[in-house]
C-alpha cells in the first residue's frame, strides 16, 4: 500500500501530467522501442504513427494519478485494457520492461523535478497497478481457456474465402488450419489477428470486429481498406489483407475478446448507432438475433458516406423485411448519381446523421444504446443523446483503436 506521503507525491504530478502527459508518453514509447525493438511486433505501429496510442496512455496515466487513493474506480477501464492485452498475449514479464522505461522516462522528461522520492513513489504506484493488471489478465486467460474450442497463444487460420461487401470493405472467412472447432464468440466481440509485413520486416497485430453470428467452425471479419490521404497514412495491414493475402493464405489469431457485447440475459430494446465500418459488430448482433429469432426490438441508425461504400446493404434490407421487430435507417452523406432521380428509399436519408431528425425512432425509455464508429461520431452521438435525456449509464461504445474517449 502507498503511504500518505507517497500518495501526496503522486497527486502532485497531476497538474504536470495534464499539461505534459503526452510529451511523457511520446518519450516513453520512443525509448522503449529503441531499447526493446522486439516489442514492435506486439504493438500496433500504425497507432504509434498517428499518435492515438500515446494519447491513450497519457490519459490512462493521468486517470491513475487522479484516482491513486482509490484505483478501484478504474476497474471498468482496466477490464477493457485487460481484454486488449490478453488478445495480444501480453505477459507478466513485459510489465517489468514497461515499468523500467516508464520510470526512466519520468526522470528524463521531468529532469530535476524528478526527485528520488518521487521516482520511488511512482515505482511503488506502478508496481501496484502492474500487480492488479497481471492478476486481472491471469483471470481472463483462465476464463478464456475454459470455453469449448479455446486455445492458448496465436493459432493459424486459413483465409477460406474473401467476399467484397462494398467498394472498400471486404469480408474474410477464417477457418482454423488444424480443422478443429473454435470458440463461439459473443456478438460484438473482436478478433486479434497477426500478419507479417514484409515492407517493415515485423509482425503486426490488428483487432477487427467479428461480423457474423457465433459459429464453432469459422470467424468472419469485415475489413475496410484504409486509404491514405494528406492527414493520414494508408492502413498497413488493411491494405495487405485486401491486396496481397488471397484465399488460402495463412494468418494467426487469438481467441475473441472485448466487452462491447450484446447482453443476452434480458430482452431490453436495443438502439444501435454506427458510422462507416463501425457497423461490423452490429452485423454480428443482428445475424445472431435473426438466426435465434429472439423477437427483440432493435432500432439501428447508420451513417455512411455513400451507397457505394455501404456494406451489407442487401442483407440489412432483407432482415428489415423479414422481421417486424427490426427497424433500420441510413444517412448517406453523398447521394450517388446512380440513385434514381436522387430519391432515397423510406429508410434512407441524405446528409450526415441527425439524431434530432429521428428522435421518435431512437428514444425508447427502457432501451440500451450501443455506439460504434470514429471518435468524432461517437462523441457527437453521446452528446446528442444526453441532450435528449438519455442516461449516460445506458450508453455503451466501442472506439476502434486505443480508447481516448472519456465519459465524465
Amino acid at each position: 500500500m502507498l503511504s500518505t506521503t507517497e500518495i501526496g507525491l503522486i497527486k502532485a504530478t497531476v497538474p504536470i501530467l495534464r499539461e505534459h502527459g503526452l510529451l511523457l508518453t511520446q518519450h516513453f514509447y520512443k525509448r522503449m522501442f529503441q531499447y526493446n525493438p522486439e516489442l514492435r511486433n506486439t504493438f500496433n505501429m500504425g497507432n504509434q504513427q498517428n499518435g492515438t496510442q500515446q494519447t491513450a496512455l497519457a490519459l490512462a496515466v493521468l486517470a491513475y494519478a487522479e484516482n491513486i487513493e482509490n484505483p478501484g474506480v478504474l476497474l471498468p477501464v482496466l477490464q477493457r485494457i485487460g481484454d486488449k492485452h490478453t488478445s495480444l498475449q501480453i505477459t507478466a514479464e513485459q510489465y517489468d520492461i514497461v515499468g523500467a522505461h516508464l520510470l526512466a522516462s519520468i526522470g528524463e522528461v521531468l529532469g530535476d523535478a524528478a526527485t528520488a522520492d518521487l521516482i520511488a513513489a511512482w515505482a511503488k504506484a506502478y508496481g501496484q497497478l502492474a500487480d492488479l493488471m497481471i492478476n486481472l489478465e491471469k483471470s481472463i486467460y483462465l476464463e478464456k481457456a475454459s470455453v469449448p474450442g479455446a486455445w492458448t497463444g496465436w493459432r493459424k487460420f486459413i483465409i477460406d474465402k474473401k467476399v467484397p461487401e462494398s467498394e472498400e470493405i471486404t469480408s474474410f472467412y477464417l477457418r482454423p488450419e488444424d480443422g478443429l472447432e473454435v470458440v463461439q464468440h459473443q456478438p460484438g466481440q473482436y478478433l486479434s489477428i497477426k500478419v507479417f509485413v514484409p515492407a517493415v520486416g515485423i509482425y503486426q497485430p490488428r483487432q477487427y470486429s467479428i461480423s457474423s453470428a457465433p459459429d464453432a467452425a469459422y470467424y468472419r471479419i469485415s475489413v475496410k481498406k484504409e486509404q491514405g490521404n494528406e492527414e493520414k497514412e494508408a492502413g498497413t495491414v488493411s491494405n495487405l489483407l485486401h491486396a496481397q493475402l488471397e484465399e488460402g493464405a495463412v494468418i494467426e489469431a487469438t481467441t475473441p475478446a472485448g466487452d462491447f457485447v450484446l447482453s443476452t440475459e434480458h430482452s431490453t430494446p436495443l438502439v444501435l448507432l454506427s458510422a462507416g465500418v463501425g457497423q461490423t459488430p452490429f452485423i454480428s448482433i443482428l445475424d445472431f438475433l435473426t438466426k435465434s429469432d429472439q423477437q427483440r426490438q432493435v432500432k439501428w441508425a447508420h451513417a455512411c458516406r455513400s451507397e457505394n461504400v455501404h456494406a451489407f446493404r442487401e442483407q440489412i434490407n432483407a432482415w428489415q423485411m423479414e422481421h417486424d421487430w427490426f427497424e433500420h435507417v441510413v444517412f448517406y452523406e453523398n447521394i450517388e448519381s446512380s440513385t434514381k432521380d436522387n430519391v432515397l428509399s423510406k429508410d434512407s436519408r441524405s446528409g450526415r446523421m441527425n439524431v434530432a431528425e429521428i428522435t421518435e425512432m431512437l428514444l425508447i425509455p427502457e432501451a440500451e444504446y450501443y455506439l460504434c464508429g470514429p471518435k468524432p461520431f461517437i462523441e457527437k452521438a453521446i452528446n446528442d443523446l444526453s441532450a435528449l435525456g438519455v442516461d449516460r449509464k445506458k450508453l455503451f461504445f466501442e472506439e476502434f483503436g486505443p480508447q481516448t474517449i472519456q465519459l465524465n
